[in-house]
């Protein structure tokens, strides 16, 4: 083989390897799910909420976070105060309420249900937040109710 055809194989195999670099790369980026914002309103010393917040982040979720507590926006967002906990969140027009668990959230955005959205009325121990090693491994049953925009309720998921 000549030098001049050696190098225009050597060329032309560099090229191929970067296409398919590329196309590999471009393949790994299509695959990577999209980051989901969430908006969360809480109260500045609630632990449990940045446990909750943590528990987010870590399953993909893009949390913005206002100190301010959670009442005026829990009202302004249309959740009944009979659903309450110690934080409110929105993420892709429906209202979280409480320490409700990634995977829930996930499924809800999947299904696209006709609702306001999840909560986990008060804070019950073993929920994401409320699990941390201060709580010595107890788990308290619960639901995740189903919101529906007239008030009324279906449960979601329970936990045992």
């Amino acid at each position: 083989m000549t030098n001049t055809k050696q190098a225009s194989c050597t060329t032309r195999r560099a090229l191929l390897l970067g296409f398919a670099a590329l196309g590999a790369a471009s393949l790994a980026q299509a695959a990577k799910p999209e980051t989901v914002a969430v908006q969360v309103w809480k109260d500045p010393n609630c632990g449990c909420c940045k446990d909750w917040i943590a528990h987010m982040e870590k399953n993909g979720f893009a949390v913005t976070v206002t100190e301010q507590g959670n009442n005026a926006a829990r009202a302004r967002l249309g959740m009944p105060q009979k659903f309450a906990s110690c934080h409110t969140a929105q993420v892709q027009g429906y209202v979280i309420e409480g320490h409700v668990p990634a995977a829930d959230i996930q499924r809800l955005l999947r299904e696209k249900p006709q609702a306001l959205g999840l909560a986990v009325p008060g804070m019950p121990v073993g929920s994401p937040g409320m699990d941390g090693a201060a709580y010595g491994g107890r788990r308290d049953p619960y639901q995740v109710l189903l919101i529906r925009k007239d008030g009324s309720t279906h449960i979601f998921n329970s936990y045992t």
